[in-house]
């Protein structure tokens, strides 16, 4: 089994290291695919949005035929819509994938690609009505949303809990409650400042559920 996970230039580096911390810790300890990838268009190293330098096991041209396609967002996803190669690839390997996930502003892509016409999808807050304003997405507030074979985040952290629901979903609960414990992800309920009042927070930030710093 191969998952890939999409990188260029301008990627937000946090929107793929953490669901490759969750997608390899899975493969180490409950049983995930046998090969986690990285690929890019070109040899070339990736220069992601906060400047970490990163170099995609594979390219465009010698990618293996991919069972699940991870595209995170970043500042890039603003060029790479129009990028005619990078589209291409990932509709040729949603032919055949059994899914295809999006993080953050990875959403573009999909859309661009063609994947999101008339499904459920959600991406970074500060993109909502961005992305509502394409007009054929069903726009959610919400940290993940599944859609069939369509899987999408909101932002950055996000992609986290993302990989953790896409593997209890895929493998079982058993296999998600392995790798969360191996890495050890148990997010804090705590929301801290006045962002949640505001009028872009998304929905889910508003859940009475969440506990507030004592200055909030």
């Amino acid at each position: 089994m191969n998952f890939g996970i999409l990188l260029f230039d301008g990627v937000e580096e946090l929107d793929f290291v953490g669901p490759w911390e969750m997608l390899t810790m899975w493969s180490k300890v409950a049983g995930g695919p046998e090969h986690c990838l990285t690929v890019s268009e070109a040899s070339t190293s990736v220069t992601c949005a906060k400047g970490l330098s990163v170099h995609a096991h594979f390219t465009f041209d010698n990618c293996p035929s991919l069972d699940y396609l991870l595209v995170p967002g970043g500042q890039g996803t603003r060029r790479e819509v129009t990028n005619q190669a990078l589209l291409d690839f990932v509709m040729r390997q949603a032919g055949h994938c059994r899914a295809i996930l999006s993080v953050c502003t990875g959403s573009f892509i999909l859309h661009a690609a063609g994947l999101l016409e008339g499904r459920k999808a959600t991406t970074h807050w500060a993109s909502l009505d961005r992305l509502r304003q394409l007009g054929d997405v069903d726009v959610v507030e919400a940290r993940y949303v599944r859609d069939g074979a369509i899987w999408s985040a909101a932002g950055v952290s996000a992609g986290m809990d993302l990989m953790l629901a896409f593997i209890a979903y895929t493998a079982g609960e058993a296999a998600a409650g392995q790798v969360q414990c191996q890495s050890e992800y148990y997010p804090s309920d705590m929301r801290y400042g006045l962002f949640h009042k505001d009028e872009q927070a998304p929905e889910y930030l508003r859940d009475p559920k969440w506990k507030t710093t004592s200055s909030s």
